[in-house]
């Protein structure tokens, strides 16, 4: 199969262009060649940016099998994608997100869902809350190109080594420092995510098969908790560090910002009991499969150790903030 990757240089990308070279495949990467371009030298490398007029004509006439978009945010920009490579491809993936859904107030939220709307359809403005939408619009771009002959990738949280947005990676991180640290709401609460690894290799089989038509993808196959991740991050980092359980209302009193600074965390506040627990039914019957969640965790700490300082846990919470809430905590109780 001959793969062409809009990105495939930065963490989904990358292990995509990892999986798909593994398993034997002719890879071209398409990005603009800002990040790594040492990675994949045995692959064709082709510059343009496709958010610029022209910026996609490097891909004119070209053909490949299928074509994997990992960095579609804007609906006008995948669409003139998609239009471009329509009859250049076979078969065209977008990389969405599960937080396409309109709301997460019920639990075991399925394909079928309904998916967010934006008021202004023509908006170009990535945010908060027109990220879900705006992808929802960029998958109706694809489909309206190439009619079923569309796969749409609906992922959770994606972690693992070379994730740059400190998104699990803290837990691991934190967990092999040692001593007290802080742990939102209580150990019952529920997660979801999956290994990039898992994601990519599974990405690629899908393409191998010519499957179509749309999948949730997070993980595991079984309900996992957030005692259970920070249990295993203990174990495998070898600490002995104590998890201090500190209630979700007075980390809401004093500001601590979930998802960012406590990644993993979502209050019961916020009315969203379904984000954790999306079904991935139709994935699981389609191969999905997960590695263990200690080998997530053991290579993403080896990885936190190799990783650039510059950036590093700039939004999670700082050690010193940490230790002031546990103190003020305990003071209260």
């Amino acid at each position: 199969m001959h793969l062409l990757i809009l990105g495939g240089t930065v963490f989904l990308g990358r292990h995509l262009a990892t999986a798909a070279l593994a398993r034997g495949h002719q890879l071209t990467l398409f990005n603009r060649g800002q990040h790594n371009p040492e990675l994949f030298p045995e692959a064709e490398k082709l510059l343009g940016d496709r958010g610029e007029p022209g910026g996609l004509e490097a891909l004119r006439g070209r053909r490949f099998d299928a074509v994997i978009d990992t960095c579609g945010y804007v609906p006008r920009i995948v669409g003139e994608s998609a239009t471009l490579l329509a009859n250049q491809v076979e078969q065209y993936c977008f990389i969405s997100s599960i937080s396409v859904y309109a709301d997460f107030k019920t639990p075991g939220i399925d394909e079928s869902a309904p998916v967010g709307q934006i008021e202004d359809a023509a908006s170009e403005e990535v945010t908060g809350e027109s990220y879900g939408p705006l992808k929802a619009l960029c998958e109706e771009a694809v489909e309206a190109a190439l009619p079923g002959r569309t796969l749409i990738v609906r992922p959770g949280l994606i972690v693992g080594p070379d994730d740059p947005t400190d998104r699990f990676a803290y837990w691991p991180h934190r967990a092999a420092q040692g001593g007290e640290a802080l742990a939102p709401g209580t150990p019952e609460t529920r997660t979801q995510f999956i290994d990039v690894r898992d994601l990519a290799d599974w990405n690629i089989r899908l393409l191998e098969r010519k499957t179509t038509g749309t999948y949730n993808a997070t993980g595991p196959d079984y309900p996992l908790t957030l005692g259970e991740v920070l249990k295993t991050t203990r174990t495998v980092s070898g600490s002995s560090t104590e998890w201090t359980w500190i209630e979700e209302s007075f980390l809401e009193a004093e500001g601590v910002q979930p998802w960012v600074e406590l990644p993993l965390w979502i209050p019961a506040s916020s009315g969203m009991p379904g984000f954790d627990r999306v079904s991935i039914r139709k994935a699981l019957e389609a191969g999905l499969t997960f590695r263990p969640l200690a080998d997530t965790v053991r290579d993403t700490l080896a990885w936190t150790a190799i990783r650039p300082r510059e950036g590093a846990w700039k939004n999670t919470l700082k050690p010193e903030r940490e230790r002031a809430l546990i103190e003020k905590w305990r003071a209260g109780k």
